[in-house]
């Protein structure tokens, strides 16, 4: 499908792959719609684009951990000319503790944010859409929503529980129209791990080695577009994690002896 003009919704785009995919998107013609908590720094993205063409990129915050935010996010954006034809659900946070070092209180964070904040946003989108004809939905899940990674316990169940979800939604409304993309990123060189959550809730406040050396967000954000221009069903981005997928299929127990071992940072 074709980009240009189309009006696409991006959560989480503020930074990393949101923020990215906002550049990449708006480079190829399309109207853009940014949403996060951090407005300020939505705002400076929008002047950001507004210098190359003015009256292409709106700001609607969200915090879709709140569904009071995501239900007055929805109503500012059918104000938005136009209608929805792509929503990139992005947002989500990620993990660096042990399971049983997490608190229930950080595990529900963690599904608040990364499951039933897409699930809520989508579910508020999609009647509208497809009163409108149709569209596509795109969610963010992880490689960690493929496979169980140390240190990422709440994190992997939390898109896996997308997987189950968006997979679902796909086969129910095929027939109305609907597209849905699920983006597995492994480790991609954004601010991820530094704002991920420590057992206790707290912030972990690093950059991993893994994620310093991950794949640059620019080459991450263009396979994404690829892949929605390309109704993709599922795509997978990384390095060496496109490896273990492999494994997985092939030879399980080496799969379980390197994922015993690997470094979670």
């Amino acid at each position: 499908m074709e980009i240009r003009d189309k009006v696409i919704w991006i959560t989480g785009a503020s930074s990393g792959i949101g923020e990215a995919l906002a550049s990449e998107l708006f480079t190829g013609g399309a109207r853009i719609i940014l949403s996060a908590r951090t407005v300020g720094k939505l705002e400076q993205l929008k002047e950001k684009f507004d210098v190359i063409e003015k009256g292409r990129c709106y700001v609607i915050p969200c915090d879709i951990s709140r569904i009071e935010s995501i239900e007055q996010a929805i109503n500012q954006v059918k104000q938005v000319p136009g209608r929805v034809d792509i929503l990139i659900n992005n947002a989500g946070v990620s993990q660096r503790s042990l399971a049983l070092d997490t608190s229930l209180k950080t595990d529900r964070e963690l599904f608040e944010v990364n499951y039933f904040g897409a699930v809520a946003l989508t579910k508020g989108i999609l009647p509208w859409m497809i009163a409108l004809g149709g569209g596509n939905v795109v969610v963010m899940s992880s490689m960690a929503g493929k496979f169980g990674f140390r240190m990422r316990s709440a994190y992997s169940a939390s898109k896996h529980a997308l997987h189950g979800f968006f997979e679902t939604l796909r086969a129910e409304l095929h027939d109305r129209n609907i597209r849905v993309t699920i983006v597995c990123p492994g480790r991609v060189k954004t601010d991820i791990s530094i704002h991920s959550l420590t057992g206790d809730g707290k912030m972990y406040g690093k950059m991993d080695k893994g994620q310093a050396n991950g794949v640059p967000v620019e080459k991450c954000a263009r396979i994404i577009v690829r892949a929605i221009r390309h109704n993709r069903k599922e795509v997978f981005i990384g390095s060496s994690e496109l490896f273990l997928l492999s494994v997985k299929r092939v030879c399980s127990p080496l799969f379980y002896w390197i994922a015993n071992r690997a470094s979670p940072t």
